[in-house]
C-alpha cells in the first residue's frame, strides 16, 4: 500500500459532494476523519455516521453546535439588526464559522495536519471556512478539492459526479428531477445552484419547517406569549422552534433574490428564515423605541459593516470583534415586549412596552403642551434654513450669471 499522506478531517455533510470528496481523499492516500455537524437540519444522524464509515472515514465526528450556533452567532446577529445588501439575513454566513471552529477542535484534538471542505471555488463558502480556519489554527493545511485542477476537470459537473458515485456505490439524495443544492440550519434553508441558476426560473418548492436552539440571555429574545391561548416559551430552544412553525405556516421570511458574493460574482439564493425574520422586526422596533437617536445612527452604520464583514467570512477578525463589543454595548437599554402577528407572509408589529423607553407620551401629545414651548420652534427653524437660503441665494446667481 502507498504511504499515507496524513490524517485529514473533512467536513462532511453526507451529501453528493462530501460523500465523493471523502472517497476521492481515500483515493488520493489520506486517512480521512469525517466530522459532521448538527446545527438543526433535519438529518438522519446515525445514518450518515454508517454511511462515512462504509465509504472508508477512519472515524466519525458528530457534533451538536446548535446551542453555540445561536448564543454567539445568531443573537450578535439579532442585536446587529444584520443585513446584507438590505435582504439577507445571513443564515448560511453564519453557520460557517461556527462550523469551522470545530473543525479545527477536532483537527488539533486528532493531531491531524489537514482538514478539507466541500466548498465550490466560485463560491462564498470557501472563504468563510478557510479565513476561520487559518484564523484559529495558522499552520492548518486545508484542501480545497473543488479548486484543485485534478479534481475540477476530471468533475466538470453534477452528472460527473453522479458516475463516480454510482461507480463507488454512493447512495445521494440529489436527483437530476431536484437538481438545487439546499443548505439547512436552525436560522434558515437555502436553496440555489441546478435550475436556480437562470434567475427567470420560478422556484415553487413548499417551504419547510425548521427547529432551532439557543441560551436565555439578557438583551435577546427571552420569551414568546401567544395571546390567543395564553400559552408561553420561554428556553429560547421551545422560543425559537414556535416562532419558526407559526412563522413558516404564514410563509414569512421566505425571499429569492440576487446578491452580490465576495468574491465578484452576482448569484441568485432562495432563503427561508422564519424565527430570524421575526426577530429582525421585534428587535429592530423595541430598539428604536429604547434607543437615543444619535446613536441609533452610528448602530445602523456598525450593522452594515457587521453584515459585510459576516457575509465575507470575517467572523472571527478583530474589527469583527471589536464591532460585536460595540453592538452588545449599544444593547444595554433595548429591553422590552413587542407585540405582532404575522399574516401571508408578513410581520405587522401592534405595539410595544418598555421600562427603557425614550418615549414621552405627555411630550409628544398634541393635547398636552408638557415640557415644551412651541414658540422656540421658530428660532430652530430659523437657524436650519439659513444654509438652505444661502445656498440657494448662491445657485439663483450662478444661473442668471450663466443666462447672461
Amino acid at each position: 500500500m502507498a504511504q499515507s499522506k496524513g490524517t485529514l478531517v473533512l467536513a462532511y455533510s453526507g451529501g453528493l459532494d462530501t460523500s465523493c470528496i471523502l472517497v476521492w481523499l481515500k483515493e488520493q492516500g489520506y486517512d480521512v476523519i469525517a466530522y459532521l455537524a448538527n446545527i438543526g437540519q433535519k438529518e438522519d444522524f446515525e445514518a450518515a455516521r454508517k454511511k462515512a464509515l462504509v465509504l472508508g472515514a477512519k472515524k466519525v465526528y458528530i457534533e451538536d453546535i446548535s446551542k453555540e450556533f445561536v448564543e454567539e452567532f445568531i443573537w450578535p446577529a439579532v442585536q446587529a439588526n444584520a443585513l446584507y445588501e438590505d435582504r439577507y439575513l445571513l443564515g448560511t454566513a453564519l453557520a460557517r464559522p461556527c462550523i469551522a471552529r470545530k473543525l479545527v477542535e477536532i483537527a488539533q484534538r486528532e493531531g491531524a495536519q489537514f482538514v478539507a471542505h466541500g466548498a465550490t471555488g466560485k463560491g462564498n463558502d470557501q472563504v468563510r471556512f478557510e479565513l476561520t480556519c487559518y484564523a484559529l489554527c495558522p499552520k492548518i493545511k486545508v484542501i480545497a478539492p473543488w479548486r484543485l485542477p485534478e479534481f475540477y476537470q476530471r468533475f466538470p459537473g453534477r452528472n460527473e459526479l453522479m458516475d463516480y458515485a454510482k461507480k463507488h456505490g454512493i447512495t445521494v439524495p440529489v436527483t437530476p428531477q431536484t437538481p438545487w443544492s439546499m443548505d439547512e440550519n436552525l436560522m434558515h434553508i437555502s436553496y440555489e445552484a441546478g435550475i436556480l441558476e437562470n434567475p427567470k426560473v420560478i422556484d415553487h418548492s413548499r417551504p419547510v419547517s425548521m427547529a432551532a436552539t439557543g441560551p436565555r440571555a439578557s438583551r435577546v429574545p427571552v420569551k414568546v406569549t401567544n395571546t390567543g391561548d395564553g400559552a408561553s416559551r420561554h428556553s429560547a430552544l421551545e422560543l425559537f422552534v414556535y416562532l419558526n412553525e407559526i412563522a413558516g405556516k404564514h410563509g414569512v421570511g421566505r425571499i429569492d433574490i440576487v446578491e452580490n458574493r465576495f468574491v465578484g460574482m452576482k448569484s441568485r439564493g432562495i432563503y427561508e428564515t422564519p424565527a430570524g425574520t421575526i426577530l429582525y422586526h421585534a428587535h429592530l422596533d423595541i430598539e428604536a423605541f429604547t434607543m437615543d437617536r444619535e446613536v441609533r445612527k452610528i448602530k445602523q452604520g456598525l450593522a452594515l459593516k457587521f453584515s459585510e464583514l459576516v457575509y465575507n467570512g470575517f467572523w472571527h477578525s478583530p474589527e469583527c470583534e471589536f464591532l460585536r463589543h460595540c453592538i452588545g454595548r449599544s444593547q444595554e437599554a433595548v429591553a422590552g415586549t413587542v407585540r405582532l402577528s404575522v399574516f401571508k407572509g408578513q410581520v405587522y408589529i401592534l405595539g410595544r412596552e418598555s421600562p427603557r423607553s425614550l418615549y414621552n407620551e405627555e411630550l409628544v401629545s398634541m393635547n398636552v403642551q408638557g415640557d415644551y414651548e412651541p414658540a422656540d420652534a421658530t428660532g430652530f427653524i430659523n437657524i436650519n434654513s439659513l444654509r438652505l437660503k444661502e445656498y440657494h441665494r448662491l445657485q439663483s446667481k450662478v444661473t442668471v450669471k450663466q443666462d447672461e
